[in-house]
């Protein structure tokens, strides 16, 4: 029987403003070839406790009965894509790009 591998969780990378000069080229090629995800999709692939500290970073309440989620916020996107031939994901939050890999 064949073992089931489980799924490495990605961890934040950087977002596209703090992202090196010198490989903008890379982050060019991320954002155009990526695909739209669902939050649902997102979440299964990158590391939840890093992406709750970027939440409460980004002003987000925890529960929706404290005020806005990130999870009900229509203005943030989720998306799939490569990166170093690996699959990274990202969120776009006020048209910045938050990258796991």
């Amino acid at each position: 029987m064949q073992k089931i591998k489980p799924i490495q969780k990605k961890i934040f990378y950087s977002d596209c403003v703090n992202w090196p000069m010198n490989k903008v080229d890379q982050l060019n090629l991320i954002i155009d070839n990526a695909i739209d995800i669902s939050r649902r999709t997102f979440l299964k692939h990158v590391d939840r406790d890093v992406l709750k500290s970027i939440e409460t970073d980004l002003g987000y309440d925890s529960h929706y009965k404290q005020g806005l989620t990130m999870a009900a916020d229509w203005a943030v996107s989720y998306h799939r894509s490569k990166f170093k031939d690996k699959f990274c994901y990202y969120f776009r939050y006020s048209a910045i790009e938050y990258i796991f890999t």
